[in-house]
């Protein structure tokens, strides 16, 4: 995939890269209401026929993430994490006005899901192995990779993680980034938000923030002409939606609701009204059945 403006990335990444000719307020991306259902009929005792009945769903998801999850005007989250929530909803018959969002961070969304904080979360949340053992992920329903975040002109002359040897890097505490990165250098300022990193590279406290290179071309669209991705993505990163571990019935009801998303253009519409602003449209992954 390649950004709007036409830079090419990765070949290991699906999407992302700075523009910096873009309208520094794109972060706040539009939103829509996916279709209702009119009627459903779920077995007695499953989480969907829990959350059909009461037309209320509890979702975890950022606040703070451009073009993801980004706190609007209203006072609600705007960006694709959000759309792909709508889209689960519709499908249990929740409209939009049913959904609570509940702003969830990278320190807490397992201990939201575990203490039944949340039914949902959707909150660009890379699946792995480790946090499997604590919940269960359906998707996954988007691919990322791991980059750098440096300012305009990088004076730095970073190219890579390799490149990070003697400087200081932002990221976020608990995040599948901050342990990534720990391979190249040890020297970390780690925050509960991305955003909180941008002050510290302005100031030149640190030469790179480090996160999916998704979420940095949000930040870096946000604040236009003041940083640019590296765009040198180094890991994979597939975002998943987390629910309770044992939930094999709901995380086959969101697999099935995600793959129908595919087909019958949702996925991509909820892409094009968020995301999209800045990115161009990927395809989307295979979910794992695991």
């Amino acid at each position: 995939m390649r950004l709007k403006k036409g830079l090419v990335i990765s070949a290991i990444a699906i999407a992302s890269a700075l523009v910096l000719s873009g309208c520094s307020d794109s972060g706040a991306t539009s939103s829509s209401d996916a279709p209702v259902a009119a009627t459903t009929d779920f077995a007695a005792g499953t989480t969907m026929a829990r959350l059909a009945d009461a037309g209320t769903i509890n979702i975890g998801t950022k606040f703070d993430q451009p073009l993801f999850g980004l706190k609007g005007p209203d006072g609600k989250p705007v960006g694709f994490d959000v759309e792909i929530g709508k889209i689960i909803a519709g499908k249990l018959g929740i409209p939009a006005s049913g959904i609570n969002w509940t702003e969830t961070v990278s320190q807490n969304r397992e201990p939201f899901i575990e203490n039944g904080d949340v039914d949902l979360v959707i909150a660009t949340y890379t699946i792995n192995d480790t946090r499997k053992e604590k919940v269960s992920f359906a998707g996954p329903y988007y691919l990322a990779g791991q980059d750098l975040l440096v300012l305009a002109g990088n004076p730095d002359k970073i190219t890579g993680p390799e490149d990070l040897a003697g400087k200081k890097v932002c990221t976020v505490s608990g995040s599948t980034s901050e342990k990534n990165i720990a391979a190249y250098t040890t020297d970390i300022i780690a925050t509960d938000a991305y955003s909180n990193c941008l002050g510290p590279l302005r100031s030149g406290e640190v030469a790179a923030v480090t996160t999916d290179n998704v979420i940095l071309a949000g930040l870096a669209d946000q604040n236009a002409g003041e940083f640019e991705v590296v765009n040198n993505a180094f890991t994979e990163e597939p975002y998943g939606i987390g629910l309770a571990r044992d939930d094999t019935e709901f995380r086959s009801f969101i697999n099935d609701v995600l793959e129908e998303s595919y087909a019958d253009g949702s996925w991509v519409n909820a892409w094009e009204s968020t995301a999209g602003a800045v990115l161009n449209t990927p395809t989307p992954p295979a979910v794992d059945r695991y």
